[in-house]
């Protein structure tokens, strides 16, 4: 305990987490003592491939890879947009981020509104966190959040205020925040963004290399004193450009350029993981009552991460920029055959994290909710090989018709059973892949199959049609 306390202090992370650590949460009742904890992480901006137990050889990641070892990897795992702040809703809220006119990522107020997007996310959104706040959970956010307070944006709701007991964020949410200095192999020292300062206190500056730490010492301690059972996010700045590895080794691997820096700052984030999953694995207290779900909330940065031979990247609705490399870990809850394994086959979204979490947690879902997701728990415990039944849905990000070498850009996709088709916003230029035959979607297939390319474009014409429309917070 007393080293504990003092990495938090060398880190300069107490005046920060002082009020988590001395706060009480009181005694639980019977009733809620023995729930499950929830850990849920969510890297930005990482290839499908870039775990070595996801295939990389050019980076190792041995304390994620013993997550997967000992729980469940799932291929076929999608996020619910290729860009950050909608894939973040989408996964807060089970529902698709286009509800809360939240398209693309949140940037400045005239920026937001050029795009037609919200400048925050809607308090009264269906919130996860909130939902099992209100069942008895201790919650909390650390980590990265871009869902409302960035840029010029100081005036958004505070984390707090979407059902978290506790937060520290990054330069991109309201709230006690860490931000970025960065140092070369010279010693030199920087700072990544200069008027951070604006979004308000405490904030404490700290090495780009070393907040991912930050955010795991805030949530261990946060763990320490709660009695209760608990749901944490762990949202790190980790893998996003800029790529400021250890400074150590910074003159080492940038002339390796982007990609060695890359994965530089890769290997660094597993270093720094692995603290919290040995935290986790020798607590018994911890060990047998907690899910970790470990995913990414997009594809990756061209030039940085992969993802194998999928197409695209971030911002890209082929598969590059939505499919994530999904990990439950779980000793105590996980079906014993399928600890260890990977699942291929399985096809469910972001979306449904939310419903299956209530599920698993014994939370009621209220009546009055709006959900997209469904119950995906029987699958992701390894007791079902089940898909979601209803398609998976996407619109591009506004402002991405062309990037990353790729013209016109299709502006809206569609996933259902092995098939995946891609349009314009009209129905036109359709697109039509066999996914499970060909991931990397190499050979358009709409003019053999013609019937269901018709079929799909009016399915996800539709689907875009139908979601309503906001004016910008």
């Amino acid at each position: 305990m007393a080293s504990r306390k003092r990495s938090i202090l060398k880190n300069s992370l107490y005046i920060l987490i002082t009020g988590i650590v001395l706060s009480a949460y009181g005694c639980s009742s019977d009733k809620t003592i023995n729930r499950p904890n929830i850990i849920l992480i969510f890297i930005d901006d990482m290839g499908w491939a870039d775990l070595s137990c996801f295939g990389n050889v050019a980076a190792q990641t041995p304390n994620i890879d013993r997550l997967a070892a000992e729980g469940i990897c799932f291929d076929q795992f999608y996020v619910n947009s290729p860009i950050c702040s909608p894939s973040r809703v989408a996964i807060s809220t089970g529902t698709y981020p286009q509800r809360w006119n939240i398209t693309s990522y949140l940037a400045h107020r005239e920026q937001n509104a050029e795009r037609g997007i919200a400048n925050w996310l809607d308090p009264a959104a269906p919130m996860l966190a909130r939902n099992l706040q209100h069942a008895g959970y201790a919650t909390g956010h650390f980590g990265k959040w871009h869902m409302g307070g960035q840029r010029d944006v100081t005036d958004a709701p505070a984390i707090t205020d979407y059902g978290f007991n506790r937060s520290l964020t990054n330069f991109e949410g309201m709230g006690p925040k860490l931000l970025p200095l960065t140092k070369n192999e010279t010693g030199e020292v920087g700072r990544i963004w200069e008027k951070a300062e604006i979004l308000g206190e405490p904030y404490t500056w700290m090495q780009r290399s070393e907040i991912t730490t930050g955010f795991i010492d805030t949530a261990i301690a946060f763990m320490e004193t709660t009695e209760k059972p608990f749901y944490i996010n762990i949202w790190p700045d980790d893998v996003h450009s800029p790529y400021w590895p250890p400074f150590e080794e910074y003159g080492l691997v940038k002339e390796a350029g982007k990609r060695g820096l890359y994965l530089a700052v890769l290997e660094a984030m597993d270093r720094q993981f692995g603290k919290l999953f040995d935290y986790i694995q020798t607590n018994e207290r911890l060990r047998d009552n907690t899910l970790i779900l470990f995913c990414s909330d997009n594809g990756p940065e061209l030039g940085a991460g992969q993802a194998g031979e999928l197409k695209g990247y971030k911002t890209h609705l082929y598969e590059g920029g939505i499919r994530s490399s999904l990990i439950v870990w779980g000793p105590a809850f996980l079906n014993e055959k399928a600890k260890g394994t990977r699942n291929k086959g399985s096809v469910f979204s972001a979306i449904d994290l939310a419903p299956s979490l209530m599920a698993f947690t014994g939370t009621e879902t209220p009546a009055e909710a709006v959900t997209d997701g469904e119950n995906m728990l029987s699958t992701i415990l390894g007791n079902s090989s089940a898909s979601r039944t209803a398609p998976i849905f996407y619109s591009r990000p506004p402002d991405r018709k062309n990037f990353y070498g790729f013209k016109n850009l299709p502006d809206l996709a569609v996933r259902e059973g092995d098939w995946k088709l891609l349009c314009d916003y009209d129905g036109s230029r359709p697109e039509l892949y066999n996914i499970v035959d060909d991931p990397g979607e190499q050979h358009n297939l709409a003019d053999e199959q013609s019937e269901r390319a018709s079929a799909m474009t009016q399915m996800v014409v539709a689907w875009y049609q139908s979601m309503p429309k906001f004016s910008p917070l």
